[in-house]
């Protein structure tokens, strides 16, 4: 920041420790482009030092303190103004006083708590990110470096398959399984489709992922859908006691784990659509709720303990069964 006409006197650098070694994860910025950030979990430390380089070396910096906070926090965009923190942690780095020369300060926040997984979504962004700031009677100097934080699970114990039968009475009956009710992002979703009655003439069927992001709570709730994938099923009309099969692949979608109620500000859920559409262009569909969460199977050598066991959570909700 610059302010009337002074320029800012001094360069801060906030390093990692760890930076040669961390993992990098790509992540969607706000205006849709994908950027690669450093990558944490649960439960890791993150440390490194807050570096300060003298613009003109012959002139001293003074200042009211200087600190770095650890933030993790909510934003939704038709409410800019507040950011909700759900994470804010401090280290005072130097007392009030002036600085002659360019130097470092270390710092440390142990074993840090990271609950939730970034995200960056059409009406909301939960972000983590270290600011270090220089205080200073006119303006303040701030750096900010934002990471990445991606939640582990582990195979979850009740996974049952989705049976259910639809149908338009007299007309159409079809039944439909999936495999699973729970998925892991690169999980393959099998299933199959048998049709029990067919009197109406189905030219094309398929099945669609949808997220569906809600924000807000009460009155001010706000639902956004967006189509991740399409997936063609059949081209042509089946015909009674004909069963299809379903291999959808995951992995080449932009797919995040299930978010319930995350901080009571937002959730993210995801359903798989299917969609049958007769010859004069009606279209018939069921949607049925699937729950996706990240593996954790590998845990980094360096991560710590509390990490670890972070990976053993599993986030997602009771199982979905069949009915």
């Amino acid at each position: 920041m610059s302010f009337f006409g002074f320029g800012q006197s001094v360069e801060v650098e906030i390093l990692l420790n760890d930076a040669e070694s961390r993992k990098r994860a790509e992540h969607k910025t706000e205006d849709g482009k994908k950027e690669k950030y450093f990558l944490f979990y649960d439960g890791e430390t993150v440390s490194g030092k807050v570096s300060l380089a003298l613009k003109n070396p012959n002139k001293r910096l003074e200042h009211q303190g200087i600190k770095i906070e650890f933030i993790g926090q909510i934003e939704l965009y038709y409410d800019r103004g507040n950011h909700h923190e759900f994470v804010s942690l401090v280290k005072d780095l130097a007392r009030p006083g002036e600085i002659s020369q360019s130097q470092a300060f270390d710092f440390e926040f142990t074993h840090v708590e990271k609950p939730y997984e970034s995200y960056t979504g059409q009406n909301v962004k939960l972000r983590y990110f270290l600011r270090a700031t220089i205080s200073r009677r006119l303006n303040d100097v701030v750096k900010e470096m934002d990471i990445v934080v991606h939640t582990l699970s582990t195979y979850p114990e009740l996974n049952s398959s989705i049976k259910m039968e639809v149908g338009i009475e007299d007309c159409l009956h079809i039944e439909f399984e999936y495999n699973k009710s729970k998925y892991h992002l690169k999980d393959v979703i099998v299933g199959k489709i048998y049709f029990l009655l067919v009197r109406i003439k189905i030219k094309h069927m398929e099945i669609d992922i949808i997220k569906r992001e809600t924000t807000g709570t009460g009155p001010n709730v706000y639902h956004e859908n967006d189509t991740i994938a399409k997936y063609e099923i059949m081209d042509g009309a089946p015909v009674r006691g004909e069963s299809i099969p379903i291999r959808l692949f995951l992995a080449g979608y932009e797919l995040t784990p299930t978010m319930r109620d995350i901080n009571k500000k937002f959730s993210v859920r995801y359903y798989l659509n299917l969609v049958l559409i007769d010859e004069e262009e009606r279209r018939y569909f069921k949607q049925q709720e699937v729950v996706l969460w990240r593996k954790g199977d590998i845990v980094r050598k360096s991560m710590s303990h509390q990490a670890a066991i972070a990976s053993q959570r599993f986030e997602g909700t009771a199982s979905l069964g069949g009915r």
